[in-house]
């Protein structure tokens, strides 16, 4: 009996089958992707919280065009002997290195903060929130170069609008030029016509670039226009000058990666309702960071505040209880300024803990530290305390000022007026040193003060004896309360 052949005929090999042409990739075709617009972080599809930064409702579709991409890397490019040169590695050993020539800014409080001028070829971002006084100062800037021939572009107003504020500075200058334009490509073609000294931008997220089909002002336009004019930068030599929006947390808005593209980053700070505005360098490759630039507010524009130690100082009132005067560091700047502390019984349940200028948790470590170490009740106080003149300190030196000022709020007695203090204090309810003490104690001996208290540690060497102003040292924070209020209250 035959069996019946149930497997049927064989099939052919898979590669005897005709192959199908491929099809060309139309490379460029619009790509969309996600991104993040606290981050910059991309994915492929549409999320409610980025994986990143952990926020909300901050991805974006964005939609760019890829452009077609050569076979090999090497048919993109060729390189002439001179470029070939230039891009050898060199040895340690070989490279010259020169002091790093710097454009004269008339602007001494600028040049401050940009560590003594404005290097050629550097890329500097200036941010702060709106109204506070950006344009304002790049265009002094633009304005009192005396010998320069300065680019001033601005995409958020029109030539109108800057030459009526040029006249409320009441600074002329015949070398400014202003463009009105938001196009990259447009803005280097006039730069490369024009060839000027300084360029200046305001502000970086208002331009676009037309390969990236994105808003201006998103991830990937700030970016891509970002790392145009940083090569436009290096290979011209021509320093540019950035400003910038921030978020509402107060960071500069945009990738992070913008903040390390560029050279220097420098901080707008202060209330738009006041008088005086702050301008804190955040990183600079061409000098200290920490750097402070204080200036005030008028209407013919910005006004550079020489002595700000004198200005923050000019209100003070003698004879009242709860003000320290304390000496601190911004940078390479000694700088005396009031803690204003009041201290008054808790009407509601839970005592209030209020302070501006000053971390809050080393307000509440300084509170545990008099009521456990030098016998202050405090726990049944609101304490308010306040750092005059609207300056944020964060130098633990102004520890020792602060403590007095609530213990003088609290026995409602005032300090000498001829007293500031420079120490650091413990858990311990020690005093700790603190470092360039020979400045501070100088700063204080300049504005005519007659005391000032430091920590011992601080006294080892001769301190004492290169100044005319009288150094106490105090080993603890109870001691220096002893020595200053109780013979107040005891007078």
């Amino acid at each position: 009996m035959e069996v019946a052949n149930i497997a049927g005929p064989s099939l052919p090999l898979l590669k005897s089958y005709p192959r199908y042409p491929q099809q060309p990739r139309d490379l460029k075709k619009p790509r969309s992707t996600y991104v993040c617009q606290n981050c910059g972080a991309q994915y492929a599809k549409q999320q409610g919280k980025c994986t990143a930064c952990l926020a909300w409702n901050v991805i974006v579709e964005e939609i760019t065009m890829q452009a077609p991409q050569p076979a090999a890397p090497w048919e993109a490019y060729s390189y002439n002997s001179e470029q070939l040169a230039a891009s050898r590695a060199k040895l340690l050993q070989e490279i010259s290195c020169q002091t790093a020539y710097r454009i004269a800014c008339p602007d001494q409080e600028l040049s401050r903060a940009l560590g003594g001028g404005i290097v050629p070829g550097s890329l500097v971002l200036i941010g702060g929130e709106p109204g506070i006084g950006k344009s304002t100062l790049l265009l002094q800037l633009a304005l009192a170069l005396p010998a320069s021939k300065v680019l001033y572009v601005s995409g958020e107003e029109s030539e109108a609008q800057i030459k009526m504020r040029a006249d409320r500075l009441q600074q002329l200058a015949t070398d400014c030029y202003i463009l009105n334009e938001t196009s990259l490509h447009n803005i280097l073609q006039q730069a490369a016509q024009l060839k000027p000294a300084i360029l200046i931008i305001d502000s970086i997220q208002t331009l676009y670039i037309h390969p990236i089909d994105s808003a201006p002002g998103s991830i990937a336009q700030v970016r891509a226009c970002t790392a145009a004019l940083l090569r436009y930068a290096k290979s011209t030599n021509t320093p540019v000058l950035l400003t910038g929006h921030i978020t509402k947390e107060g960071s500069l808005a945009g990738p992070k990666v913008l903040e390390h593209m560029v050279d220097t980053v420098l901080q707008f700070e202060g209330d738009r309702h006041t008088a005086y505005r702050i301008v804190r360098t955040i990183k600079n490759r061409f000098g200290a960071t920490a750097e402070l630039a204080i200036y005030e507010m008028h209407s013919h524009g910005l006004r550079e505040v020489a002595n700000p130690s004198e200005l923050f100082m000019a209100q003070r009132v003698d004879n009242l209880s709860g003000i320290a005067i304390g000496a601190f560091l911004e940078g390479n700047r000694p700088l005396l300024i009031e803690a204003q502390a009041l201290v008054s019984s808790a009407t509601y349940g839970t005592p209030q803990r209020a302070t501006t200028g000053f971390d809050s948790k080393r307000l509440n470590m300084l509170l545990a530290v008099l009521e456990k170490r030098a016998g202050l009740r405090l726990v049944v106080q609101d304490v308010f305390l306040n750092i005059a003149g609207g300056l944020k300190v964060e130098d633990p030196a102004l520890d020792l000022a602060v403590c007095l000022a609530i213990a003088a709020a609290l026995k409602d007695c005032a300090i000498p007026p001829h007293c500031c203090f420079a120490a650091e204090v413990g858990l311990g309810g020690e005093t700790r040193g603190v470092s360039r003490v020979e400045q501070r104690i100088a700063e204080a001996e300049r504005l005519g003060f007659q005391q000032i208290f430091i920590a011992e540690h601080n006294l080892k060497g001769p301190v004492a004896e290169e100044f005319s102003i009288n150094v106490h040292p105090v080993a603890t924070v109870s001691k220096a309360i002893d020595h200053l209020l109780m013979q107040e209250i005891g007078s």
